[in-house]
Formats: C-alpha cells, structure tokens, sequence
C-alpha cells in the first residue's frame, strides 16, 4: 500500500476464469436495480463513484489478499480490482480494509467470494474477521460471506449462486440457504472432490444470517 505494491504483481495473479460467470449468474437471479462490473470496469474508480447504499446485495468475486502477501508489500487485507496502466493513489487495483471502511453501505449482504476473506488484520494477535469483513460492516452492511482458505473457484461459484437461487426461490433466511447449498454441492457428483469438506466448507456466514 502507498504506492509500494507492484502493480505487475497484481497482473501476475493466476486468473480466475470462473468468476465472472459467477458474477453473471448472480445478476440474473436479480430484479429491480442492478450493476454489474467486470473486466475493466471493476476498477476501484467505479466502486468509489458508485451509490452503493442503493443495494441490498453486493458481490465480489476475486482474490482476496492478506496483510503480509506479495513479500510484505500488502499492509492490510484488500480485495484485486482490475489494475490501472499505471499505478495512481486512488487506483492501484486494491480495494483494502481501509478503503472498505469509508463506502457508505445499506446491504442485507455482501459476499466475498474470494480466498481467505475471513483473515484478520495481520496484527500480532489481532482477532478473526477482524480485516476485510470487519471493514464491511462498519461501512454498514448486515452481514457477510466470507472464507477461512483458498477456494475452488469453480465448486464456489456453484455454492455462492446456489445459495442465493435458494434464497431467491423459497424466500428462507440467508443461513439456510448457505446449508441447503452446502448439502447440494456435497452431493454433486460432477467431481469428487465436491464431497471434501475442503470445498465446501471455508465459507460461513457471519452477521444477521436470519434474514
């Protein structure tokens, strides 16, 4: 942060082909208002301008970064946004647990469907989701969905919109849809690994999970 991350480092992240289908997805599960950002357009610019307080639910699908990553170059936990050509202040293709704080928010959820959201702040003992969730909520969101390790980015992108197609759907709180998609994706069979608790498992719902 501070101008001292490599911008080509965030470039160099594997990608995540997954992702924007999943985001896609999820926007289709949607009525009313709605704005969907990817590629280019999911830049830190866009989410800063953006009046997000008008959304219940907001999405991210990405990497999520810790404090200490990149060799030390990363203070506190951030979200990858698309990087800038070159790297500015108020661009550098990080959206970090201090930049979170200051969005003005009014959601129901935000979900983080990225690597490691749950982290803490990377202070010596500092407390679980004291990073990047802990960022949302103050910025005023209900609740959150975060993961405690590195995900399968094809196997989340199934959890996420089956989660949010039962919520949709059937009209039940927020907590049971997570369990029903959990218990659907232990039983896909399209891949083995499914069933591992590996996979299925970092997520958790954190906040006001009854609504």
């Amino acid at each position: 942060r501070n101008g001292q991350v490599d911008v080509d480092k965030i470039r160099d992240l594997a990608p995540l082909p997954d992702t924007e289908d999943e985001i896609r997805a999820l926007s289709k599960l949607f009525s009313g208002k709605k704005r969907l950002l990817v590629k280019k357009d999911a830049n830190e610019v866009n989410i800063k301008k953006a009046n997000l307080a008008q959304y219940d639910i907001i999405a991210f699908a990405t990497h999520g970064l810790m404090a200490g990553d990149f060799s030390g170059q990363v203070t506190e936990p951030a979200l990858v946004l698309t990087p800038p050509p070159e790297l500015i202040t108020e661009n550098d293709g990080l959206l970090s647990a201090s930049e979170i704080i200051q969005l003005d928010l009014n959601s129901k959820l935000v979900m983080l469907s990225a690597c490691n959201t749950a982290a803490g702040d990377g202070s010596p003992g500092g407390q679980g989701l004291s990073g990047l969730a802990r960022a949302f909520f103050f910025a005023g969101t209900e609740s959150i969905l975060v993961s405690h390790w590195p995900t399968v980015s094809d196997a989340a992108t199934k959890l996420t919109t089956n989660m949010m197609a039962i919520y949709m759907d059937k009209k039940t709180q927020l907590s049971e849809a997570l369990r029903q998609s959990m218990i659907n994706l232990i039983n896909d069979e399209s891949h083995l690994r499914n069933a591992h608790p590996a996979v299925w498992a970092p997520f958790i719902l954190v906040g006001a999970g009854g609504i």
